[in-house]
Formats: C-alpha cells, structure tokens, sequence
C-alpha cells in the first residue's frame, strides 16, 4: 500500500514510524510519486463537472456541481461500468466524485483520433448540456493524480500556468457548441532509463462534427477526426448524434516531480497582494502599540493614584468628599470593583459557547501549523477537510474542560446541562443547517450532495469520539478549582448610569467588529474565489499572518472597548466582549451578500440559498471563534487590572 492511499493522520503516522528508513528520500504523506515504464497504463479519473464562470465577464452563475457520469451528459462509460475511486472525507464533503474513464493512456504512447464511443442525445438531454455549457461548466480530470487543464497567459504580466478543468463547450451569438474531441498533451520527466514520471496535463477540447469508421480513420482519408468541419450544436428539436474522440501526445518535461504542482499555483497581481498584506499588518501594528500605549499610561496612573490614596490615613486630612469625588470624576473603573465579576445573564450559553469557540481557536491553529509544513498539499485531495473534521473531533476535550472551568468560575449549578450541551449545540446547529441545505442539492441531483452513508459516519465519529472526549474534558474541568477573582462581589448590584451613544451595544459592536475584518478582508477574498470558483488555495503563509493579526485585532479593540466600558461604569462586560469581537462575522457575511451580486450570477433560488446557507454557516463559526478571542483577552485584562490595585 503507497502513502497516498492512506487517510491523512495515518500517512502522518505511517511516515513517523518509517523516518529512520527514509534516508535521504523524503516525501510528504499522500504525495509519494509513481514511476511508470513504457507502455504502463496511466490512470485518468474523471471528477465532477463544476461551473468556474465564463472568460467573458468572470461571473460564476451556478454552485451546482454534477457527476461527469449524469445521464444527462450521456458521457461514454468504461466497461463493464464505471467505478468510484477511494477518496478521504474531506474529498468527499468537498464534492469530489471521483471515477473510472474508458480514456486509454499509455506511457510514451501518442494516440491519433482514437473513437471512444457515439451517443444519442434527445431534445431534454440536448437543453440540459446547452444551458451547462452557457452556465460555463468544466470537466474535471486527472491523470496521475494531476488535474487536466488548459493552458493561460495571463494579459498583464504575461505569466503562462495551469488552470484546472477544461470548457465543457464554448457559446457564441447563436448557439452553445459541445466539446466533444479531446487532444491531451501529458508532459513526462525521465528519472531513470525506463522510469518516468507525470508532471503536467492539458487538455484542449474542441467541437467537431466528426465522420468516423470503426477505426476511428476519417471517411475517404478527409476530415480527419472532424478536424475543420463546423461546431457540433446539440438539436433541441430532435436527437443529436455525437462521436466522442481524443489524441494523445507525450511531450518530455525538465520538470522535476516535486515542483510539478508549480504551474496550477498561480498568483494574480502578487505585488498587490503583498502590498495589501503589508498595509494591513501596518496598521494592525499601529492600532495595537497605541491602544497598549494608551491602556498602558492610563493603567498606570489610576492604579498608582488608587494604591496611593488608599495608603492614605484618610482620618487626618480635611475635603475626604472632595477626594472621593477627583476619583470618581476621573476615572469609574474602580467604582465598579464589586460588580464587575459578577456572573453574566446566561452563564451556560456563554460558557458553552466559549468552550467551542477555544475548541475552534486550537484547532484553526493546528491547520494552518500543518498547512505551513507541507502536510495539506494540493495533491492529496481533501485534506485541507479530512484534517480539520479530524482535529475538531480530538479537541472536544479542550471544548469540555473550556467550557466547565468557566462555567463553575460564574457559579453555574447546572453542570449535568453544560456538560451535554457543550459537544451538542454548536455542533448540532451546523450540522442541522449543513443537513438542510444538502436537501437542495439532493433535489437538483448535484454531485455536492453528501451522501447519507457520509452522513451517518460523521455522526458515528461525533458520537464515539468527540462527545466522550467533550465528556471528559467536563469532568476534568470541573473537578478544577474555579478562577478566582480577584476581589470580592457586592451582594447587592450597582445601578448602572445612562450610557453614550457609541457605548451602547449595537454602536459599539459596529464600530469595533469592523477592524478584525479589516485584518483579514483580502485574504477572505482569495478563500472566497477558491471555494466558489474551484481554485486551489495553497497561500497558507498569508493566511498564517492574517490569523495572527486577527488574533492580536480582537484582543486589542475588545480589551479597548472594555476598559471605556468600566469607566462608564457599566460592568456587563461579559458578553459585551464576546459580541463585540464576534461582530466581525456580520461584516464576514455582508462581505458576502456583497460578493454575490458583484461576482455571481445565480439565477436559480437552490443556488442562492445554498449561498446564503453555506456563507451565514461560515459566518457564524467565525463568531464563535472570534467572540472567544475578544472574552480571553477582557477576562485577562479584567483580572490584571483589578489585581493590581488595593481594595478594603
């Protein structure tokens, strides 16, 4: 068994074990290369047909992906039928749909218009594929483990690469044209005498009225494979016959195997990516050093004044009001010292809710920490999911201990409910709206559409796995001391004072939620374009340093907006910290809304919904995730600030 035939944590574990062998060959888990012989057949997969939107104005206009073998395609089909090809989880929750081809391809072998086979289309087939093809779907191959593309220069810099997926056909002022011959170019490096290695493939398909024999040999020697005669358009008025044909030529590369992903990993606009990064890390840098410059001045002066006039022998001075007012009107912070650990409104909500927020914060790290390290590359198809469904699983222990620690911290009695509550309620929303939206794409019989069996697997690992280890992280957690506070709860609640305008919540959660998504808006658009127009996201660096950024961004405005908070003397601050720092997720899904009608054109109500569904899910996972950053960084902050200082 090869390393790319194991799941992710068993190629990790497998590679582990094997590193004293290794020697000086060295290849990351799922990426081990194949060496073929001359003659060796190369496997050639066919994935699913996906919309990546038209060359003409870029806008996508559908989400759907379909099965290459949907009857309505009328595709031709190996024999004795087509088979589905392994495939991780993550692969599978992605949509891939991963199957045999009757496509013959031999190491070092050119092929010239060999037939593959001739299907009929009637009037409801031919409607279909014409509006696929005017809706700009691709077919998706591989060979060799390697998506089949095409070949673009880019306009300005004149870059040439690899995009994934060829034009399922091509539309002009009349009619749609389907793509029904097929010359593949394979590029093959030489590692030794008869071994060779796949690099590159692409793939330029062409419609062709073609007139074949049953060798596949042109009528009478002319027109050979169609080659020069008009489009094929597919008659909606009647039945349409169409040959399907394809060439084979083998061109030797100096591209070495390890670098053959190279040319699909193509940048737009570098220098502009690069420069918004830098902007934004700038300003983050900024805003932070001058919000720890100002807490730290203020801080520092009301901590040293309090400690001072409480040294005071308040007895032998003359004015005490007067004195006790200067404090009151300088600052309200200490006023509050009483309340300000009280326990929240709702304490078992928040608590789970930040206990799934820590769970999603380790984990996100984890991803990125092997993204960096080669572990999730291109070439091992979903493993970008597969590893993160993974890791969310294994951390529900820290999910549980989170979520009881704090729980007891605010003198919740409820601890039965918590512990349940914690690996079902976040989990059980995505999964309950995920299970709905998949129900629109079972109806348009979409290749994206999980199937059950999936389903209940990822049930099966939640419910044997993360619920127990949630489990016993509560039970670990709550067996733990509670944190103290470092001063004592009035018995008796302060009345709070009428607050400004940007104090209050809404104001206040739209001013400072903005700037966590400032921090990461630009890397949020290529994660967008990859997810919706089926591009392969591999700038893990970036997105590295916009997590860190985001990370410090929360903190910092939502310990801000704490401190202006107290000095209002307002001591709510518990869930005003969470829902301010995960107010950033409303701007996540407006940016969202945004993209859809500038860059989409989804003209159906299944594809707006699965949209709209599939973004506010995203949305709402990063305000949880975000909301637990903006409550650590306040709780930390509250507890420092209210330790420092001397209190009867």
């Amino acid at each position: 068994m090869r390393l790319r035939d194991l799941s992710p944590s068993a190629a990790i574990l497998a590679t582990l074990l094997a590193i004293p062998e290794l020697g000086t060959a060295f290849y990351l888990p799922g990426v081990a290369p194949t060496s073929y012989k001359e003659g060796d057949k190369v496997p050639l997969h066919v994935n699913h047909l996906t919309a990546v939107g038209l060359q003409e104005d870029g806008t996508l206009r559908s989400v759907l992906s379909f099965d290459y073998y949907h009857p309505a395609f009328h595709f031709c089909h190996p024999e004795p039928k087509a088979e589905y090809v392994s495939e991780s989880l993550g692969s599978i929750l992605f949509g891939d749909r991963i199957m045999t081809s009757p496509f013959e391809l031999n190491m070092h072998k050119n092929e010239t218009c060999k037939k593959l086979c001739t299907s009929i289309y009637d009037v409801a087939s031919a409607k279909w594929v014409n509006h696929k093809i005017a809706a700009g779907y691709a077919l998706n191959w591989l060979v060799d483990g390697l998506p089949a593309g095409q070949l673009i220069e880019e306009e300005v810099t004149k870059a040439r690469f690899y995009s994934q997926g060829f034009a399922l056909g091509s539309v002009d002022q009349n009619s749609a044209h389907l793509n029904n011959h097929y010359d593949i170019f394979i590029d093959y490096h030489t590692v030794a005498p008869d071994s060779y290695r796949v690099v590159g493939v692409i793939v330029q398909p062409s419609s062709r009225h073609s007139q074949l024999d049953g060798n596949g040999e042109g009528v009478n020697g002319v027109n050979h494979c169609g080659f020069g005669r008009r489009p094929l358009t597919l008659d909606e008025r009647g039945q349409t016959e169409v040959t399907f044909t394809y060439s084979v030529l083998w061109y030797e590369s100096d591209t070495a195997w390890a670098t053959r992903w190279d040319k699909y990993l193509h940048v737009f606009d570098p220098k502009i990516h690069w420069f918004s990064l830098v902007n934004s890390a700038i300003i983050v840098v900024f805003l932070v050093f001058t919000v720890v410059s100002i807490l730290l001045r203020a801080l520092r002066k009301d901590i040293a004044r309090y400690n001072r006039l409480d040294n005071i022998n308040l007895d032998d001075l003359s004015g005490t009001s007067a004195v006790d007012d200067g404090i009151q009107e300088d600052s309200g912070w200490k006023l509050v010292h009483g309340d300000v650990f009280r326990t929240p409104n709702s304490p078992l909500i928040l608590s789970v809710f930040l206990g799934n927020g820590a769970q999603l914060f380790v984990m996100t790290g984890f991803t990125i920490a092997f993204a960096l390290l080669g572990f999730l590359s291109p070439s091992n198809r979903g493993s970008l999911g597969t590893i993160m469904i993974l890791l969310y699983t294994v951390l529900g222990f820290i999910g549980g201990y989170i979520s009881a620690r704090v729980y007891k911290s605010f003198g919740g009695e409820r601890w039965k409910l918590n512990i349940g509550l914690t690996p079902l309620l976040v989990p059980g929303i995505v999964f309950g709206t995920f299970f709905l939206l998949n129900l629109f794409l079972w109806a348009k019989e979409s290749s994206g559409a999980v199937p059950f069996t999936t389903m209940l697997v990822i049930i099966g690992i939640w419910f044997l796995i993360s619920v127990p280890l949630s489990f016993a992280g509560s039970w670990v957690g709550f067996r733990q001391p509670p944190f103290t506070a470092p001063v004592r709860t009035n018995q008796i609640p302060r009345q709070i004072p009428p607050s400004t305008t940007y104090m209050r919540p809404i104001p206040s959660m739209l001013l400072v939620g903005i700037l966590p998504f400032g921090a990461i808006f630009v890397e949020l658009y290529f994660i967008m374009s990859s997810i919706w127009f089926s591009k392969v996201y591999y700038m893990f660096g970036f997105l590295f340093l916009c997590y860190g950024l985001m990370i410090m961004t929360c903190a910092a405005v939502t310990v801000l907006m704490v401190y202006f908070l107290l000095c209002s003397e307002n001591y709510h601050w518990h869930w005003r910290a969470f829902m301010t720092a995960g107010a950033s997720a409303f701007y996540v899904f407006l940016n969202a809304l945004i993209y859809l009608i500038t860059k989409l054109q989804l003209g159906g109500l299944a594809g707006t919904v699965l949209y709209i569904g599939y973004s506010a899910l995203i949305s709402f996972l990063f305000f949880i995730l975000t909301g637990t950053i903006g409550f650590f960084a306040s709780w930390a902050f509250v507890h420092k600030i209210y330790g420092s200082i001397k209190i009867d």
